[in-house]
Order: structure tokens, then sequence, then C-alpha cells
């Protein structure tokens, strides 16, 4: 019988691993079709690749009934994410055209991570770069220790959190720099330096990380407020804020 499987590829520009502790031979077939899922998504969606669905859409190639289901659906949750933090997040940017890429690597990697699912697998979890969704346990009665770097301090942590059939991500500006823009400005968006968000899936972890850093301080509260998330974040005053429900390993 099958039992665990480790497997990384670099795609979207940062590397994605999963690690699977169970399944049999369709769930670790499944990994195949996941990564295959991932390599799909980066030549339809990536807006730097000039024949790809979103770069066709922001030069106004495509008709509103011309657009794949899946693109609409990124498109409803980042007009979600606009709405809600009154036009910090945005997808459509001057002088950018249409980059979703916000929303679209929290959507793929949980979508893969429920491919693995669909197919059986009951126990491994999906990093991608840092931002991480788990099913089941990494052993019986163990749950998943996933690290958070440290804003400052690349050989160290800030904190270790526990997971069980959760997501986690991390927006902040030490690996790309001023790369998230407050869409009320225009300007590289202040006040935090790290924002950590745990919620059930990768598809709102990441969205919710990535919109709550460009509305700075602000960003904290509200992305707190959204259900199902907690919140660990380092504001530019170096002021560590922490949601009671946070699940930080003991």
């Amino acid at each position: 019988m099958l039992t665990g499987l480790r497997r990384v590829e670099h795609i979207m520009g940062f590397p994605i691993s999963v690690d699977l502790r169970d399944g049999d031979e369709r769930s670790h077939d499944a990994v195949e079709g996941a990564f295959a899922w991932l390599r799909e998504v980066d030549a339809r969606f990536s807006p730097f690749r000039e024949d790809s669905e979103v770069a066709r859409l922001s030069r106004a190639e495509l008709e509103p009934e011309e657009l794949s289901d899946e693109l609409t659906q990124v498109i409803d949750l980042c007009d979600f994410y606009e709405e809600s933090t009154g036009g910090a997040f945005k997808s459509w940017l001057p002088g950018r055209g249409f980059d979703p890429c916000a929303i679209v690597k929290g959507w793929a990697v949980q979508g893969a991570a429920e491919m693995l699912h669909d197919a059986g697998a009951r126990r491994f979890c999906v990093n991608a770069g840092g931002d991480v969704v788990t099913f089941g346990e990494s052993e019986p009665g163990v749950p998943w220790r996933v690290g958070v770097r440290h804003p400052e301090r690349a050989d160290q942590l800030c904190v270790v959190l526990e997971l069980r059939d959760g997501a986690v991500a991390t927006s902040a500006s030490y690996e790309r720099g001023d790369h998230i823009i407050d869409g009320r400005t225009g300007e590289p968006a202040r006040g935090l330096i790290s924002i950590t968000v745990v919620a059930a899936d990768l598809t709102t972890a990441d969205a919710a990380a990535t919109a709550a850093y460009a509305m700075g301080v602000e960003g904290i509260t509200w992305a707190a407020a959204q259900p199902g998330c907690e919140v660990f974040a380092v504001d530019s005053e170096r002021r560590v804020f922490r949601s009671p429900g946070l699940p930080v390993a003991s």
C-alpha cells in the first residue's frame, strides 16, 4: 500500500510543495493533476504572459460573454474585496491593467488542495511560497505546525501556528518590496510591515491578508472581523497584534 509523497515545483514565481502523509494510488496520481492545474492557472491568469486570458482582458480583447467561468469567479472575488475594503484592495490600477494575482494564488492553491482531498487524501499540506493550506494532521494527534517568518529577521520566526483543516497566509514587504498598492491613493501601502491571516481556506486567508495590508493599520481590525479569520500583525511602529482565537503552538 502506498504511503507518503513529497513533491515541489516552481510555478507562478515561487516554489509550491505538496507533503502527502497518506493516500493510495488514486490520491498519489492526483498530485500530478494538482500541479497540472497550477501550471494551467499560471498560463491563463498571469498578467505577465501576453497570451493569457487576463492579459487579453486587460487589452479589451474579450467580451464579457467570452470570459471563462473561472475568470468570472476571480473577478467576482476581486470585486468583493475592493468593495469590502473601501477601494484599498484593487485589481485594476492605472498603468498596470488587470492584475488578480492577490486573489489567484490562494484560489489556485486551494483548488489544488481540494483536488487531492477529492481523490481520497486526508493528511497533507500544500505550501505555496510560505502560504499554507492543510488537511487533517501531520501525524495522528499532531497538528501541522506553520512558522511565520519574522518580518525583519529572515532567520527567525515570530510565531508558530498549529493547524488542522485550515490555511494561513502572510502579506509583507520583505520578499518583494513595496508591491502592494493602496488602491485609494495609488501609492505603496503603509502602516504594516507584516500581517498573517488564518482562515478555513487559502482563498480567504491570502486575499484577506493582502487586502488588510493594503488598508494599513485599519486592516488589522477589518481582517479580524472577517468570518472565521484570525490575525497576527506587526505595524510600522513594531507593535504586535494577535486576535484571541489565533491557534498559537503551545
